[in-house]
């Protein structure tokens, strides 16, 4: 008989996630259908969302030949019966208060970013790049992770390597770039860019790095059509850039700058956001999201 969520210890609430703790060495790590956008929960959830989360991070731990956190599959017999498919048994770490974002391509803020200084996070680019540039080489750019409500601050590379030290910060740069790459080819073969991505990682007790919270999903990365791809305008999109652009349209009625929450989601939107997640999951992964566990 599988336990319940009341057997387990909360531990936390972030943006997305909750987190429970299981025993001394793993915890429990749920994915809510909550989505986010400029540093606010939105009122309106999108149906699924944590399980295909879920199943895209399974898909590429999966794929990806580096140490990663999980502790047990997606229908391990510790995960409740309320949270299956949507939660995972994963080992408890010393997470590095770092983004470790890779950006292949030019967008976002890191296209802000540019404008402002020909830089991102202090990497020097070349002159003349637009809106969807591909970049000569993929780039470091790390954020400082801020608290639930504030907004993750872009930082430079030495400032990781004060925060944290020389040795760690360039293992976390270069394993960045690697995985980064390695998942550009996966993706590229699948008909799809893989703009930019933001991983996190921790040590376990004998200091090892370790790959941990989501990896490639549609929450934490930019996957755009290779088909019709064109620098010089914004990409569609397989992500949570659905939601945003809603959000500072016309139709929202929303001002960004302004005090006030974002508006709730029209029925419309949720189910366009709903449909671009599973497309995301079902051409990346080659698998049906109706056979993943709670999906259909």
């Amino acid at each position: 008989m599988r336990p319940t969520l009341s057997d387990y210890k909360h531990l936390s609430t972030g943006k997305v996630r909750e987190l429970y703790e299981i025993d001394e060495k793993t915890l429990l790590m749920v994915a809510s259908d909550r989505i986010s956008a400029y540093d606010h929960i939105l009122s309106t959830p999108i149906p699924d969302k944590g399980k295909l989360l879920t199943a895209m991070s399974v898909y590429f731990f999966d794929q990806l030949s580096v140490p990663n956190h999980l502790a047990g599959d997606a229908e391990d017999e510790r995960i409740p019966e309320e949270v299956l498919g949507r939660a995972l048994v994963v080992h408890k770490l010393e997470m590095i208060p770092v983004e470790c974002v890779a950006r292949g391509f030019l967008t976002g803020s890191g296209m802000a970013d540019y404008r402002a200084t020909g830089a991102v996070c202090g990497v020097a680019l070349p002159d003349g790049l637009v809106e969807a540039s591909r970049l000569p080489e993929p780039i470091f750019t790390p954020a400082r992770k801020a608290a639930v409500g504030d907004h993750d601050e872009n930082i430079t590379f030495d400032q990781v390597v004060a925060a944290i030290g020389a040795d760690l910060a360039v293992k976390l740069r270069d394993d960045t770039i690697d995985i980064y790459s390695r998942a550009s080819m996966l993706a590229y073969d699948r008909g799809i860019l893989l703009a930019d991505t933001k991983f996190e990682f921790g040590t376990d007790p004998g200091g090892n790095l370790v790959l941990a919270d989501e990896v490639l999903t549609a929450d934490s990365s930019r996957f755009w059509p290779v088909d019709g791809y064109a620098e010089g305008s914004a990409q569609p999109s397989y992500d949570k850039q659905f939601v945003r652009d809603w959000l500072t349209s016309d139709e929202s009625g929303w001002d960004r700058a302004s005090d006030t929450p974002p508006p709730p989601l029209p029925q419309h939107v949720v189910d366009a956001t709903r449909q671009r997640y599973v497309e995301a999951y079902e051409r990346l992964s080659g698998r049906s999201f109706d056979d993943w566990p709670g999906g259909e």
